[in-house]
């Protein structure tokens, strides 16, 4: 008799999930609406849906592979890094650039020419991992078909409206950068805050949450703390933004910023990544970029740093400063950089996947190698951990889309709900 009700159970769960789905179940979004014209740097967190090389996944994105790699903290400089093969299930962080379009803050830089056998499903679900659903895609490219599953014609250019915020690039009156996150199978709210070191309340406020309940394929945005730069805004990289833990390029690769681990201070040195760079050192001076030089005397130490200002009409801007201090600074401590992984545990819950892009599409000039990175741990891939948030941050919207579009979501679910009923 047990056995009859509990399958009669599992029978009622099978019919509340396949009722609730065909009424328009939705997965949300976090929205920031927005006026004007401006950006900021923000990330994008990504999945790969298959084994992929560093310049796949940036031209995918139409990211620099080395910027690609920096915001990760792996080891940029190194020799034919950009053609290193990142596995099946890794979960990188991407840069982009966040614009106003449409009223709404958004990425709409990403372009995606279709493949034999691609539907508007599988380029929403398998080839982006669920950032973007395929009612967006078909919507920004005002496509008549209502059919996911309708094959593409290959070639096709479809424009990729990825979700992002940037809420001023502060999160409790703190320099912040945002993560755009998929909440995926088996995550909850409190799984994804300890994850971030941040706090449930302040994910519930930034994404506008009237309780701590995500559901897969629901996208959030995470605030890291980071830090900030003050270029002028006739830099090329005003507003430039720097998660903790990681590095960006600038200057067309020839400087990089990095943040912490001691402090939010942005950090900028040459890069080394092209053969020809315009002058990194300090007007009247014999100090270079990112270089500090000090002196004894009785009344402390004398520091003269050479920082960064900006990028402004193909030259690099250095500000020296001066200044008396009780004792001279030690070495800068940067980010600790490792090498790319090539494996990951992966979860049940990944589809079989999807064929890799062809070497024709693998885009980008590849940077030269790099000698002045800093030093490159080994060991397990581990994405940097970020510093505590406190509550209270900047409240977004949601917007939602159909679950219909995200098949093997719901059949995650659907699997994981059973396992749950069987061990109850």
């Amino acid at each position: 008799m047990a056995g009859v009700e509990a399958a009669a159970a599992a029978a009622v769960v099978l019919v509340v999930m396949v009722s609730s789905l065909m009424c328009g179940v939705e997965a949300k979004t976090t929205i920031e609406p927005c006026t004007g014209s401006d950006s900021c740097g923000a990330l994008l967190g990504y999945t790969l849906y298959a084994d992929m090389k560093v310049s796949e996944v940036a031209t995918l994105f139409g990211a620099d592979p080395a910027a690609l790699l920096a915001a990760n903290a792996l080891d940029f400089g190194a020799p034919g890094a950009a053609h290193r093969i990142l596995p099946m299930g890794l979960f990188v962080r991407v840069p982009t650039r966040c614009s106003c379009a449409d009223g709404v803050r958004k990425s709409v830089s990403v372009r995606y020419a279709a493949r034999p056998a691609d539907t508007l499903a599988t380029v929403a679900d398998g080839v982006f991992a669920g950032l973007a659903s395929a009612d967006q895609i078909r919507n920004a490219n005002a496509l008549a078909s209502a059919d996911p599953d309708a094959p593409l014609d290959p070639g096709q250019k479809l424009v990729i409206p990825l979700p992002c915020v940037c809420f001023n690039s502060s999160d409790n009156n703190l320099p912040a950068m945002y993560l755009s996150y998929v909440v995926q199978v088996g995550d909850t709210v409190p799984i994804i805050a300890a994850s971030y070191e941040t706090t449930v309340t302040d994910i519930m406020n930034v994404n506008a949450m009237g309780s701590p309940i995500a559901a897969p394929g629901d996208i959030l945005a995470i605030p890291l703390p980071a830090c900030t730069s003050t270029f002028p805004k006739s830099a090329s990289d005003h507003g430039l933004v720097v998660a903790n833990g990681t590095y960006a390029l600038t200057a067309g690769n020839c400087v990089q910023c990095s943040c912490g681990p001691g402090n939010l201070n942005l950090y900028c040195t040459p890069a080394s990544l092209t053969a020809s760079c315009p002058s990194m050192q300090c007007s009247h001076s014999n100090v270079l970029l990112g270089n500090v030089s000090t002196r004894t005397t009785s009344a402390g130490c004398n520091v003269s740093t050479c920082s960064y200002g900006g990028f402004v009409n193909g030259t690099i801007t250095t500000l020296l400063s001066t200044g008396l201090q009780s004792r001279c600074p030690g070495p800068h401590q940067f980010p600790s950089l490792t090498e790319p992984p090539t494996t990951v545990n992966h979860d049940s819950t990944f589809l079989p996947p999807l064929s890799a892009p062809g070497p024709a599409e693998a885009g980008g000039a590849i940077p030269s190698p790099s000698s002045s990175s800093p030093s490159v741990q080994g060991g397990s891939f581990t994405l940097p951990k970020v510093s505590t948030a406190n509550a209270n941050g900047p409240a977004g919207s949601v917007s939602a889309a159909p679950w219909m579009n995200r098949p093997h979501q719901i059949l995650s679910s659907f699997i994981l709900c059973l396992l749950l009923y069987s061990q109850m």
